[in-house]
């Protein structure tokens, strides 16, 4: 697809976008969704009506490469730029190579540091996808960011992402005053499979001699392998991260023969939460991955550590990768920043040393 195409349609997109809510729904060509008590977001529902009049959104190919792609053009074609006082690339060394990662700075020094995991189903995704999401992140929080370009299924199955995920994390926590951040301070987060892997570098860092997570920011996470949940089965087709785009992700990412049940992939179903990171979690109300999220927040806090909970009703799976295109989303994504920057200065000093604690408050806006 060309740059100039790519142009086209993002005007495209942002013309829906800015037109009234009422708008936006009739040109979806439907009546407003509504869907276990929830109504979808005029913004989303004529943006998923814009996918379907160019063909479709499939997050799945004949390939990795040719997926890769595609999401790529995506992200890119919703992206947003966001001025921060410094963005640099470089490597850290793991025990597996050199593995690629991007430092945002927010300028102030002895800033918190988030060691951010982009979500793609273990398969897609890289540094430039979440761009526009982690300077965001950055600038709204006033947290450091350190995004992470772990390695990809299927050419690296599981646990290669969980390996550099704990690699870069206890790298981070090594090296965070060289970056300017406090290394009493270094949290973990990502979406979707990113959130999968910020959930399990809490949970294999705990206990251990080694640093531990200050909080964990868990955007939609991919929580469970093993079972679906009542959403999985809701928002199965139609709603970004269907029922087939799922089950290629997990041809890609998983051995076969491999336990299901294994934590370090599915970190419901750890057995003791109790010690773990503080959580703070978002879900997305049309999502198939929203119950298990909300499972892990109420797990986390049943087990004492300290928890917040926040559900977007009107959204669905990757609308931190529509900040460009969406006000709304946009507008999720500094709201969960600027929560997240204060939760982690309000967390406790140690894992689970806090009072235990679940806050959960269902965002639901007017779209009038």
């Amino acid at each position: 697809m060309s740059a100039w195409t790519t142009r086209l349609e993002r005007f495209v997109a942002r013309q829906l976008i800015g037109l009234p809510a009422s708008w936006q729904t009739k040109l979806s060509g439907q009546p407003p969704i509504q869907i276990d008590g929830l109504t979808l977001h005029p913004e989303i529902q004529v943006l998923l009506a814009a996918w379907k009049w160019r063909g479709g959104f499939s997050l799945r190919a004949d390939s990795a490469g040719a997926a890769r792609a595609s999401f790529r053009t995506e992200a890119l074609r919703h992206a947003i730029d966001c001025e921060l006082p410094s963005v640099r690339d470089f490597s850290i060394e793991t025990p597996a190579g050199p593995l690629p990662v991007r430092h945002y700075c927010a300028g102030a020094s002895g800033a918190p540091l988030l060691v951010f995991f982009h979500g793609g189903g273990f398969v897609l995704g890289n540094l430039d996808t979440h761009d526009g999401p982690c300077r965001l992140l950055c600038r709204h929080s006033g947290l450091d960011v350190l995004s992470v370009d772990y390695r990809l299924s299927p050419e690296h199955p599981f646990p290669a992402a969980v390996e550099d995920a704990l690699a870069a994390f206890r790298w981070a926590a090594r090296h965070a005053e060289d970056l300017g951040a406090d290394a009493a301070r270094v949290c973990v987060g990502g979406d979707s499979a990113g959130g999968n892997l910020s959930a399990v570098v809490a949970q294999q860092t705990r206990r251990t001699a080694g640093p531990t997570p200050k909080a964990q920011l868990l955007i939609y996470p991919y929580l469970d392998a093993l079972e679906e949940s009542p959403s999985a089965k809701l928002f199965d087709t139609g709603f970004v991260l269907d029922r087939e785009d799922r089950s290629w992700f997990s041809d890609q990412y998983l051995p076969r023969g491999l336990d299901r049940s294994d934590p370090r992939l599915s970190p419901l179903r750890i057995e003791d939460a109790s010690g773990l990171a503080a959580a703070y979690v978002v879900t997305a109300g049309f999502d198939p991955l929203r119950d298990d999220g909300e499972a892990y927040a109420r797990k986390l806090a049943s087990a004492g550590v300290r928890t917040t909970l926040r559900r977007y009703d009107g959204f669905v799976h990757g609308f931190l990768n529509l900040v460009g295109v969406s006000p709304a989303s946009r507008a999720i994504v500094l709201e969960t920043a600027a929560a997240f920057g204060a939760f982690v200065r309000e967390a406790p000093a140690a894992p689970g040393s806090g009072q235990a604690e679940l806050e959960l408050a269902p965002q639901r806006r007017s779209f009038s």
